[in-house]
């Protein structure tokens, strides 16, 4: 008798491409019909066949505090007694925007959207106007959202699905987007050399997160930064993931490299639908309605989105949020790495602050080539073993997971014992992930 989850499944695919509403939720790459959840609690999701998991998802990382934090849900109830969107300013929004200023110096000026991938495209089309130049240069293996521009040798549930690149995407401006290998100082100086004056900007993930955790080698980033600057091409950093996440003041705060724009996502929003781009004065006043480049959105800064939003970066503020976040994780990754070692599994775990990736390779994982050696059918074991022990992981070898601030100590242990189950059945298959 199917479950509730593969009854709906086989509704949603008549109704919906693939079942889904975006890629990654189909199983495709771990096997399997899709589970369907039905709501969530701290660190926990439940499906609708009312099976518990702990979730290292968090809605692919803008969780941070975990599943319905009783602050953010009071905060949300309270915004939501007024109106649901009026399509016109309201005074929180100034407040959100003056907190996304303090915590990020390189933001002078910020513009909020309704999505990551709304803020990046925007972004790009800023520096397009402040350069008069065409071309972008983006890092194999990253993710910036699905605009045309972006699809390129990129990251996430692209690199999931084994897609070169996306049909649709006009040829004429595919051409305008330059890849690099992430970490390979020396391409990119070769690709800076060749492009320089055609080059309007250079969006990176300052710790990549959708190739998986790869974190920048010592002094790429530093090299980028110079780069950009002697050859006037606008620097963007892409901190939808690690913005809020890394650090209060994103990646950025940790590795001392400042961005003329900036591109943040849900985490600003608590999770709902939300997002936001900023940088230098000169840059954003290019922005309708004081400059000529037009931007706008009917829903951008709604009320929900703001309210959660304020209230998540009050609560990360308090003393000792980070540092309990970078604790658990660091626990979890230990013991998932020692878990492996004794069953003979090789295993590459690369991890920055509370997010993290266990990679099925002997090599270390340092840009989209490393990361693509790993075994993906050994990581769908994994997967499939974990999900059933109740622990929900990205069901993607390259995507990234998440700890949140709702996690235990207790989630934390029974994940590695889960794993330990987990890695006894994956050492076999297959060999070649076997020492």
């Amino acid at each position: 008798m199917p479950s509730k989850s593969q009854e709906l499944f086989r509704k949603a695919l008549r109704l919906m491409p693939g079942g889904v509403n975006s890629p990654v939720r189909a199983f495709r790459a771990v096997g399997g019909d899709p589970v369907f959840i039905s709501s969530g609690k701290g660190s926990r999701i439940t499906d609708v066949d009312g099976r518990s998991y702990i979730d290292f998802v968090m809605s692919w990382g803008p969780l941070v505090l975990g599943h319905c934090h009783p602050e953010v849900v009071e905060a949300v109830a309270k915004a939501l007694g007024t109106g649901t969107s009026f399509g016109a300013s309201t005074a929180a929004e100034v407040v959100l925007a003056e907190c996304l200023v303090e915590a990020f110096p390189s933001m002078e000026r910020v513009r909020l959207v309704s999505s990551g991938t709304e803020a990046t495209i925007s972004a790009v089309r800023v520096a397009r106007a402040a350069t008069g130049r065409e071309k972008i240069l983006k890092f194999e293996g990253c993710y910036h959202g699905h605009g045309d521009s972006f699809l390129v040798k990129a990251g996430s549930g692209v690199a999931t699905l084994g897609l070169p690149d996306s049909p649709g995407v006009p040829r004429a401006l595919a051409e305008l987007t330059i890849t690099v290998p992430f970490n390979d100082t020396q391409a990119l100086e070769e690709a800076f050399r060749v492009h320089h004056r055609q080059l309007a900007a250079a969006v990176v993930e300052p710790v990549a997160g959708n190739m998986g955790v790869v974190p920048p080698r010592e002094g790429f980033l530093e090299k980028l930064r110079s780069l950009t600057a002697e050859h006037g091409t606008v620097l963007i950093f892409d901190e939808v993931i690690t913005g809020f996440r890394i650090a209060y003041g994103g990646a950025q705060q940790t590795c001392r490299v400042q961005p003329d724009l900036t591109t943040l996502g849900k985490i600003i929003g608590g999770g709902l639908p939300v997002g936001a781009y900023g940088g230098k004065a000169a840059l954003m006043d290019l922005v309708a309605p004081v400059g000529p480049v037009y931007q706008a959105g009917t829903l951008s800064g709604n009320p929900l989105a703001v309210s959660a939003g304020l209230k998540t970066l009050e609560i990360l503020r308090r003393p000792g949020t980070y540092d309990r976040l970078n604790s658990l994780s660091e626990k979890l990754t230990a013991g998932l790495g020692a878990e492996a070692k004794r069953a003979g599994v090789a295993l590459a775990i690369n991890r920055v602050a509370s997010m993290f990736t266990p990679f099925f390779t002997r090599g270390p994982v340092v840009d989209y080539a490393s990361a693509r050696k790993a075994e993906t059918s050994a990581f769908a074991g994994f997967f499939r073993a974990m999900l059933e022990q109740g622990v929900y992981f990205p069901p993607s070898q390259f995507e990234a997971a998440f700890v949140s601030a709702a996690h235990s100590e207790d989630d934390v242990q029974k994940t590695i014992a889960a794993a330990a189950k987990a890695f006894a059945k994956v050492a076999g298959i297959p060999k070649a992930v076997v020492d």
